[in-house]
């Protein structure tokens, strides 16, 4: 090979003498001894690096350095360009370009030969950011309730002090019970009380989206710079990282960098961490690191609160008894509860009459399927379960580990879970004294079990339906 192709293979060693004189021989030998120089051209040298991690790590812990050594031993304005291996079986690279900024540690000064050389590269003022949170949705308009008084409670806490309580905060809980209300709520409380905060929520999709165009684009520098800015992320919707493995890995390396660097996490999903399927353990170890908190199903009078307050807010003039059956027939969600209301107001400017107990019927008649049976308690179940597998109830509340005893607590509280309004916690208090964690892996295992056994998933039908012979 002449001088120019050996080019690259000087100027990196070079380079790799000012860090070693600044770096622990340990540090020097784990994170820069594997860098491969791979070319020299247009005032940009290209090292090789085994992983995005490896990466990551490099841009994280020695910008400041690497920067100091490139401008020392190449020239100023000399660019740094990463090669990252990111597919080992196909042998798959992309090609990152190096930071031109510090990362968000303090100035180091490089010291070698005896002088000393100051850090040339100071971090721009943060830019402004939509935080791209929804204003209407604050703890103003956020309906107390035994259902979500906990959840509140902590959402108001992370926001005074943002990554100095619940870090991450891990909200979770069926579609419409308020997820999305809360973490706007946090996050408009955490920009009201700290301006200068970078606050921004996403949902998994767009997070989704956003990080396959930065690969495709060549723009996967430009992401993960991005992200590593935020004081606040908060992401809805995380159970959709499910199976995504490249998503989830990049989202773990953003989780890292921004926990580590006390910034504060805010997540939520439509079921428990220890429920979500698809996702890596390491993740799923990290969600719980912080506070896992449950939004559950509206009871009967936080319904009929929401309802008020909407029928308020909006102006309108509904009578009590229709609240009231409003309440006890739309049960599912807020989202259910409010368009019930919006529906009633259109049909009552379309047929300019009043909205009263026959309206209401007709309205939630096509939009709900009414049960006419009384709501199914968890004594019924708990009875019906024992009728039907011929056991007293004194054995599911035994400390029994007999499998036919333990599949029968479990599908108690699958049932349980399934029909009534009460937490994972209370189920497990009132079916045998047990935790919320047994609860949650009854429900999941049941749960999986049904979807293939043809045999289990009759008899819990036929439980089912001996609740509408009572």
């Amino acid at each position: 090979m002449n001088m120019i192709e050996n080019e690259h293979v000087g100027l990196w060693n070079r380079c790799l003498q000012v860090i070693q004189d600044n770096v622990p021989e340990m540090t020097f030998k784990t994170w820069f001894e594997p860098i491969v120089p791979l070319k020299y051209e247009d005032k940009a040298l290209t090292i090789g690096v085994p992983s995005p991690f490896f990466y990551e790590f490099l841009e994280e812990k020695f910008a400041d350095l690497l920067r100091v050594a490139l401008n020392k031993e190449i020239g100023e304005g000399t660019q740094l360009m990463y090669s990252v291996l990111i597919d080992k079986t196909s042998r798959t690279t992309v090609n990152l370009e190096g930071t031109k900024r510090s990362p968000a540690v303090p100035a180091q000064t490089v010291i070698r030969d005896g002088n000393k050389t100051p850090n040339p590269m100071q971090a721009p003022a943060p830019q402004d950011l939509d935080p791209h949170l929804n204003p209407n949705y604050n703890f103003e308009n956020f309906i107390l309730g035994s259902s979500n008084e906990f959840s509140r409670t902590v959402g108001e806490t992370v926001a005074k002090n943002p990554a100095k309580t619940f870090n991450p905060l891990f909200l979770y809980g069926p579609s419409g019970v308020g997820k999305t209300h809360l973490t706007n709520a946090i996050g408009t409380r955490i920009k009201e009380l700290y301006p200068e905060k970078r606050v921004l929520y996403v949902s998994a999709h767009l997070f989704q989206v956003q990080y396959t165009d930065s690969v495709r684009t060549n723009h996967f520098n430009d992401f993960i710079s991005f992200y590593q800015t935020i004081d606040v992320l908060i992401i809805d919707d995380i159970q959709e990282f499910a199976g995504v493995t490249k998503t989830q890995n990049t989202f773990f390396h953003i989780f890292n960098h921004l926990h580590q660097n006390g910034k504060q996490l805010i997540l939520t999903s439509d079921r428990a961490p220890v429920m979500l399927q698809g996702m890596e353990d390491r993740l799923l170890t990290r969600f719980k690191w912080g506070l896992v908190a449950e939004l559950e199903k509206p009871d009967m009078e936080l319904r009929k609160n929401i309802l008020r307050n909407k029928i308020h807010r909006d102006g309108l003039n509904i009578p009590e008894n229709v609240i009231e059956y409003i309440a006890e027939n739309v049960n599912e969600s807020v989202r259910e509860l409010e368009g019930i209301i919006n529906s009633l107001l259109a049909q009552s400017i379309l047929f300019k009459r009043e909205i009263d107990i026959e309206l209401a019927q007709r309205i939630i008649r096509k939009a709900v399927r009414i049960i006419e049976n009384k709501p199914v308690t968890i004594d019924t179940i708990i009875s019906k379960v024992c009728e039907h597998f011929k056991l007293d109830e004194s054995v599911l509340h035994s400390k029994s580990r007999k499998r036919d005893v333990v599949q029968m607590r479990q599908i108690a509280m699958y049932l349980a879970k399934k029909h009534t309004d009460i937490s994972a916690s209370k189920i497990g208090h009132l079916i045998g004294n047990r935790d919320h964690a047994t609860v949650l892996h009854a429900c999941k295992n049941i749960k999986d079990q049904v979807s293939i056994d043809k045999e289990l998933k009759a008899e819990i039908e036929d439980i089912e339906a001996s609740f509408r012979q009572r």
